[in-house]
């Protein structure tokens, strides 16, 4: 007759050593999860009337698949102030755009409209979703690369 083995145990029946050794184990099991970040690249932005199309290059160094991420593009003036904006999934988010799984490499072109001229651009990432649901911190997990050529 088949049978289930249930074991119990209390942590503080271990002895220190044990306890921290589990510890540490555990804090490494939780750090392992999700190591890595998305690390992007935008080229020169290219100009046509009033449409301007930044090209974004994105490496996946996650051990994870990256399920979706949003991110905004910014037009500034010399003065800082916005004349532009465009937020978009670069990652997922639709059906037609897959996750990007580990090590891969991808690209997204941001395509803004503006009327009246800029100097930089600025992007910023807001959400990152991990396979399995889990979101990234998008302060510590990005990473910006030079212009690709």
């Amino acid at each position: 007759m088949p049978y289930d083995l249930f074991l119990t145990f209390s942590i503080n029946d271990m002895k220190p050593l044990m306890k921290s050794a589990l510890a540490s184990l555990g804090l490494l099991l939780i750090a392992g999860i999700a190591q890595g970040a998305l690390v992007l690249g935008a080229a020169r932005p290219a100009i046509y009337g009033q449409k301007t199309i930044v090209k974004t290059e994105l490496h996946n160094t996650f051990t994870n698949a990256i399920e979706s991420a949003r991110a905004v593009m910014f037009l500034l003036d010399d003065n800082g102030k916005v004349v532009g904006q465009e937020t978009r999934w670069i990652v997922g988010g639709t059906k037609d755009r897959p996750a990007l799984r580990p090590d891969e490499k991808t690209t997204f072109s941001f395509v803004l409209q503006s009327q009246k001229p800029f100097t930089k651009t600025k992007l910023t990432v807001t959400r990152i979703i991990l396979e399995g649901g889990k979101l990234a911190d998008v302060n510590k997990d990005v990473q910006m690369e030079s212009a690709p050529k």
